[in-house]
């Protein structure tokens, strides 16, 4: 069962330190029994976040954003199916997009497709085939979409502390080929593969702007939400630079006791 205390809110409170209080009673709230691991990350259940959520805001709501021109819940792209919601509580509204994954946290198309793995038994790279997202694998991502917006608000938050997409370690894809192409698998990944090396040293600025950029809105940020929603935004690039990391980390301790000094006061 999960164990929380919901907060003592002063009656002269102002909205940031109400938010505040709030935040950090759900970012405590002891969700360990309600986990689950798959494909070496963790998860928690839709149906208990939600419930421990709306006993903290019982006037909390959801959207499940639909896709314009298929009135679909899911947007697809050359790179896959994604998913699109958010969770409004106490006039504050989070959004959350995610992919469409299978088993193994790998992409899906509305349509099977081939990619290019390495075997370590082999010592070679052979093809995989991943299938077509069914309704069934949607509604999953939806359902996790939605818990991650949840986590925007505090509840669960410290369960993505080192999340990362991965894939098994003896199944790294390279390319991406459809069904389409598979009767002619080795063109298309040797053009894919050309391209890729001439794109290598143009890449490499790139990720060092992401860099500061991170690094420039981990210092202005002024709350711990803000931090939040930093990290959810950035977790990939923060997770792998430790420099980050540690930023963010003593930032966050600077703001929550910034918020103890306030509040005493």
């Amino acid at each position: 069962m999960c164990k929380f205390n919901k907060p003592m809110i002063p009656a002269d409170a102002t909205a940031d330190e109400r938010r505040s209080l709030m935040f950090n009673a759900l970012h405590s709230a002891d969700l360990s029994e309600e986990t689950e691991k798959k494909a070496n990350l963790t998860y928690i259940s839709w149906s208990q976040a939600w419930k421990v959520f709306k006993i903290f805001y019982p006037s909390a709501t959801y959207k499940i954003f639909t896709n314009p021109n298929t009135g679909l819940p899911v947007f697809e792209s050359e790179m896959g199916l994604m998913v699109h919601t958010s969770v409004q509580a106490d006039g504050i509204e989070y959004e959350d997009w995610l992919p469409v994954m299978d088993y193994n946290n790998r992409a899906m198309k509305s349509v099977p497709y081939t990619i290019q793995v390495y075997d370590k038994q082999s010592k070679q790279y052979i093809e995989k085939r991943i299938e077509a997202a069914t309704t069934f694998d949607c509604n999953s991502a939806i359902q996790r979409s939605m818990v991650r917006a949840i986590a925007r608000h505090g509840l669960g938050l410290y369960i993505y502390n080192g999340f990362e997409h991965i894939c098994d370690d003896s199944e790294q894809p390279t390319n991406n080929v459809t069904t389409q192409q598979k009767g002619n698998v080795n063109q298309p990944v040797q053009r894919q593969q050309n391209n890729t090396r001439s794109q290598v040293k143009p890449v490499q600025p790139t990720v060092k702007d992401e860099a500061a950029t991170i690094k420039a809105e981990i210092i202005a940020a002024k709350d711990v939400t803000s931090l939040v929603s930093l990290y959810l935004d950035y977790t990939e690039a923060i997770e792998s630079n430790p420099e980050l990391k540690n930023l963010l980390t003593n930032r966050k301790k600077a703001c929550l006791l910034y918020t103890s000094d306030a509040a005493d006061e």
